[in-house]
């Protein structure tokens, strides 16, 4: 008879935040080989969340099976002066054997400083025993700065609450994240230097987009030069492969345009950066959960793939770069939302509508975002350990 070792046990949080959700891990509770960036880490990881799964249903993992639910969060006290944690976001493929380190989540930046609170992440002395504790993230995966005001009741972490979030079932407390200085680290918010480019994907078309780094690399098209309306659910766009390939395609072009990769066959291991997204002017629709949506309640309508399939809703960091495209005269987001300069936008997506916010300024000749700002929601699903079965 074999004898096989026993599973290794983790403490870890699996957290809900935004409309997103995975495990969180404070740093110095991972075993010590994967307390560096490597692949012991991604092992772990991967394994944490059941992944490579070729069923794509992440069973023996706590994985969701979804982008949405397919993540991983490391967190430690910063290493940055004037902050209080240090956040490392993996996105995790669900049916091949990697993880994306090279972008942020912005849904689930609602719930790091509730984490960090919780897991004594942040001194004390900045906790108010009720009010609102600012707490200053390094987002490590894209070297910047975010602010999470996250609700105190009694000096713990108020949870619960009547902030409702459209494609969350369940309200809960609001917490208010401002992402600082958006744009990509070298101040290239458009890579090319225009609002507007041209893409040519061979054998596809040719296509108007805004290429746009602000919150996370994004590319955005107008939905008519696509083919749709941009009001279409996830449905729609998931069970038609020929079009997931299509997109695939145009944003693995659209990334090399970007100078994120140098040719299209690095974008299979490049799938959480940048992402796609078109954009129409505001039309009623009804949202998955049966809510109608009405076009003078938002300014445009926006559907955003993630890791190859429609996002239920929108990602955090894709609504930056809304936010941020809205503001600026000229892109196909600010065309779309009517051409009018402004400082916020309210956008359908296929589970409701969002309202964020951004500031852009042009300063010789190139724009600039100083902030982004939306609420989300978050709060603890679970916490213990995780178990894992040693590596071979």
């Amino acid at each position: 008879m074999m004898s096989y070792k026993p599973q290794i046990k983790i403490p870890a949080t699996y957290m809900r935040g935004g409309t997103s959700k995975g495990v969180f891990f404070n740093l110095t509770d991972l075993p010590e080989a994967a307390q560096h960036a490597g692949p012991d880490r991604d092992q772990l990881l991967l394994r944490v969340i059941g992944s490579p799964d070729p069923y794509a249903k992440q069973t023996d993992g706590m994985g969701g099976a979804t982008s949405s639910t397919s993540k991983t969060v490391i967190l430690s006290k910063s290493s940055q002066p004037d902050h209080d944690v240090d956040y490392l976001f993996g996105q995790v493929a669900i049916d091949k054997p990697f993880i994306d380190w090279s972008g942020n989540c912005g849904n689930l930046t609602a719930a790091v400083g509730s984490f960090a609170i919780s897991n004594g992440l942040v001194d004390a002395q900045r906790i108010p025993e009720n009010g609102i504790a600012i707490v200053r993230i390094w987002q490590a995966n894209i070297k910047k700065t975010i602010i999470a005001h996250v609700p105190i009741t009694n000096n713990e972490v108020q949870e619960t609450g009547d902030f409702e979030l459209d494609g969350v079932t369940f309200p809960a407390a609001e917490v208010v994240v401002e992402f600082m200085d958006p744009a990509a680290g070298d101040g290239a918010m458009f890579p090319s230097g225009n609002l507007v480019d041209t893409l040519e994907v061979p054998n596809i078309g040719r296509f108007s987009v805004t290429m746009i780094n602000a919150g996370i690399p994004t590319l955005f098209f107008n939905a008519q030069d696509l083919g749709y309306e941009g009001t279409e659910l996830q449905e729609v766009i998931n069970t038609d492969d020929k079009a997931l390939q299509r997109f695939e395609t145009i944003r693995a072009y659209g990334a090399v345009k970007m100078g994120l990769i140098d040719n299209i066959e690095e974008a299979v291991t490049r799938q959480h950066t940048p992402k796609i997204a078109f954009v129409s002017q505001a039309k009623s629709y009804t949202s998955s959960s049966g809510k109608a949506i009405h076009s003078h309640e938002i300014d445009v309508c926006v559907r955003a793939l993630s890791m190859g399939k429609l996002h239920h809703a929108m990602m955090g960091t894709a609504a930056v770069a809304i936010a941020t495209a809205a503001a600026i005269p000229g892109t196909l987001v600010n065309s779309a939302a009517g051409g009018v300069p402004r400082d916020s936008v309210t956008f359908g997506h296929p589970s409701g509508t969002l309202k964020v916010g951004a500031i852009a300024n042009e300063v010789d000749g190139q724009w600039q975002a100083k902030s982004a700002v939306m609420s989300r929601s978050a709060r603890v699903l679970m916490e213990g350990n995780v178990r894992v079965p040693p590596a071979s």
